[in-house]
């Protein structure tokens, strides 16, 4: 699938500090619709087919969610097809916030970002690399 050369799918934004917290952010755009986008960021298959198998996934506010490799957490954001948001202990919380692309309906926005307190930069742009591939698939 082309994608528009002025419009990257993947924009990295700006780290920013909030207390002891480390924030980053990223704008992701896909041709995709919002449902097979939610399907990739909110569903056992779709998590395993970019990110990690999901060896407990409880698709409720609060539900349990254990990602292998990952760690174990709850999902404290989850408005469906708009908002998934995973804490997982140790690792913080990522955010993922759908929006319709265009107003017929046609691609997704996804606004992401990832509250933690450690240093190390977690590998996102490479996932969200996979993620990319998953979608077109």
């Amino acid at each position: 699938m082309t994608r528009p050369i002025d419009r990257p799918p993947i924009e990295e934004g700006a780290t920013e500090t909030r207390g002891d917290a480390r924030v980053l952010h990223y704008l992701l755009r896909f041709p995709q619709p919002v449902e097979k986008v939610w399907t990739a960021l909110a569903t056992p298959e779709g998590l395993r087919g970019w990110l990690a198998a999901a060896e407990v996934f409880e698709p409720r506010l609060g539900g349990a969610v254990t990602l292998h490799g990952l760690g174990s957490g709850r999902i404290t954001a989850w408005d469906v097809e708009r908002v998934a948001e995973y804490t997982v202990e140790g690792r913080g919380r990522v955010r993922f916030h759908l929006e319709r692309g265009a107003p017929d309906g046609t691609g997704t926005t996804v606004r992401f970002t990832h509250e933690r307190e450690e240093e190390r930069e977690p590998p996102w742009r490479a996932r969200f690399e996979r993620l990319l591939q998953a979608l077109d698939a």
